[in-house]
């Protein structure tokens, strides 16, 4: 919602509107972090048996074929949502016919919301000894066949590393961001915006329902800032019909703190992300009748985080969007305004060790990719001369 009263010289202005959070997303088979130590649950017990499998062999003449685990299956759900809320409040000035300058604030209001499950891990041993089971259960099986007692402790520390665990989590924060701006109007065709938005710093409190996972421990404070941020802007009127816009958008990424862990601690953002990230955007605007205008529009974000800033959770790529739009009169002061868009991103990935679930560690290859479709729907009234 976005509203604005003129009279005379001065202006005020409002705006409530997301302006941060990554939206709400379901992933039905889980997420990377969640899954590592069941993905590393097949090498892992095949080396951990392998020996036994020679020994007897060795032994015997005869191979049992413990080690030959050829699967693994478990119940991974995770649904997340993100969502801060800004709610601005503008006061602008017109020095003269050229010069206007604005001073605002920005309450955000944020939350976000995890829900997830891990449940019924199982591995697939040969049939022989069971078939499939839960993998500590196994290890207890092959124990009392060969009497090898190392594989009891293997088994509890299996079990201990792959139990059922429940994720239901909120967290909640706000923070106060000024404004200030300057408009520039040359002359009729030209004009020129340029913004600063200082940093918001936000700090997010766990309030747990449940945390199997031990990720979000409840009333742990976490730092999730919204960074300062500086725009340019023009618009020139190429001809009575066709304008041209463009921008610039510099965030300080850098300065700000997103709560990010480097080595299991917490740290600020200059020791994950090597830049500020940029976009640059353009569109062209066309007036076809008085009632119908037709608009395209191109943006491209540069991020300059590091590998080490990438999660499963919380992850930034570089992105191309492009974007169709059309604004249509219904009756004078009464427009409605459609849009359509599509975000296409640049694959990005994260190769980090984790520890397997008997305490080792395994290289991990974590990709990041998505594609966003989005669509907007506005009316826009406007009451009296000004």
């Amino acid at each position: 919602i976005y509203g604005a009263y003129k009279k005379g010289k001065f202006a005020l202005s409002l705006g409530i509107n997301p302006v941060g959070g990554g939206g709400s997303a379901t992933f039905d088979n889980g997420l990377p972090s969640f899954e590592i130590p069941v993905s590393a649950l097949v090498p892992t017990l095949n080396a951990q048996l392998q020996p036994v499998d020679d020994y007897i062999e060795f032994m015997s003449g005869s191979n049992p074929g413990f080690s030959n685990i050829s699967g693994y299956s478990a119940d991974i759900a995770f649904e997340g949502s993100s969502v801060y809320w800004g709610f601005q409040l503008n006061a602008s000035y017109e020095i003269n016919d050229m010069f206007s300058v604005a001073v605002g604030g920005r309450y955000i209001s944020a939350k976000n919301v995890y829900t997830g499950s891990f449940q019924n891990v199982t591995i697939d041993a040969p049939a022989a000894y069971g078939g499939t089971q839960a993998p500590g259960d196994y290890l207890r099986t092959v124990e009392d066949i060969t009497g090898v007692s190392s594989l009891g402790d293997a088994a509890n520390l299996v079990d201990a590393q792959t139990a059922d665990f429940e994720v239901d989590v909120t967290q909640s924060g706000s923070g106060f961001a000024p404004i200030l701006g300057v408009n520039i109007s040359p002359n009729d065709q030209l004009n020129v915006a340029v913004k600063y938005e200082f940093a918001a710093k936000i700090e997010l409190e766990n309030d747990t329902e449940v945390d199997g996972s031990g990720m979000f421990p409840d009333g742990e404070k976490v730092r999730n800032d919204m960074p300062a941020m500086f725009s340019a802007g023009f618009d020139y009127k190429i001809t009575d019909k066709l304008t041209v816009a463009s921008g610039f958008h510099m965030y300080f990424d850098k300065n700000a703190n997103y709560g990010k862990k480097l080595n299991g601690v917490y740290v600020d953002n200059d020791e994950l992300i090597d830049r500020n990230s940029t976009e640059f955007a353009l569109g062209l605007e066309y007036d076809i009748s008085e009632k119908l205008l037709l608009s395209i529009g191109y943006l491209h974000t540069q991020t300059g985080v590091s590998e080490d800033y990438q999660t499963d959770l919380s992850y930034s790529n570089h992105s191309n969007s492009i974007g169709l739009g059309g604004g249509y009169a219904i009756k004078p002061g009464i427009n409605l305004n459609l849009g359509i868009g599509y975000t296409i991103y640049n694959d990005a990935r994260k190769i980090y060790d984790a520890s397997n679930p008997l305490g080792g560690t395994i290289t991990t290859t974590e990709e990041y990719d998505k594609d966003n479709l989005f669509i907007a729907l506005g009316l826009d009234f406007k009451l009296g001369k000004n």
